[in-house]
């Protein structure tokens, strides 16, 4: 459910006991660095309040918190939101930061919403991704934004294992799960460079971007 490319997936990839010894231990995982689409789309908004599901270490937690918003990161893995913590209190942000375990695939806001709902690279098996996004729409504020940003399938990702590649998604696939009430701003396929092992490569992260009308 991130941006990291393995051939090898563990029977038990999808789960959070997978997550939570990738996240065990004192190195990092991931670059720190905010999400590109969350960048270019989220740095016009007024700051609110956020949630980000799937917030692994951080990046985008901070990110969004060092730009004047309160933050809830909420992620499956207990390990995963402990370095978050530990990332936002180095950042000198932990004061704008929630943490919430949560599975996305079980996500219920409970009537809570926030001003910017977002979530990157997540993938949950089996073409699950439409359900997520019908779960995380119903904890947009009115006059909120929701943006959903994952893998597009491609042949940089056929080395990977069948059930990663089933997991991906087009943006277009996901606005059918949008409840009556939300504007569509973006949805497409938008191209980014990433470097891996020392290779360069143009990928596409499949992006939907909505807001909710007031």
């Amino acid at each position: 459910m991130s941006e990291h490319s393995a051939e090898h997936v563990p029977e038990d990839y999808f789960e959070p006991a997978s997550w939570e010894r990738r996240y065990a231990g004192e190195g990092t995982w991931w670059s720190g660095a905010p999400n590109a689409q969350l960048v270019d789309l989220a740095a016009g908004l007024a700051p609110g309040t956020a949630l980000d599901v799937g917030c692994g270490e951080g990046g985008d937690v901070v990110w969004l918190a060092q730009r004047g918003w309160r933050v809830t990161g909420a992620d499956f893995s207990e390990n995963g939101l402990a370095r978050a913590a530990r990332h936002a209190e180095q950042a000198g942000v932990a004061d704008r930061l929630d943490r919430w375990r949560v599975d996305a695939r079980e996500f219920d806001a409970g009537g809570r919403t926030w001003d910017l709902v977002t979530t990157h690279f997540l993938h949950p098996p089996d073409a699950g991704m439409a359900d997520v996004v019908r779960r995380l729409a119903a904890a947009v504020a009115p006059g909120g934004h929701l943006l959903v940003v994952g893998h597009s399938p491609s042949q940089h990702h056929t080395q990977l294992d069948a059930a990663k590649v089933r997991a991906m998604w087009l943006a277009q696939d996901l606005v059918p799960a949008l409840p009556e009430g939300f504007e569509v701003l973006v949805v497409e396929q938008r191209p980014r460079t990433v470097v891996h092992d020392g290779r360069t490569f143009d990928v596409d992260d499949s992006t939907l971007f909505a807001r909710r009308r007031g």
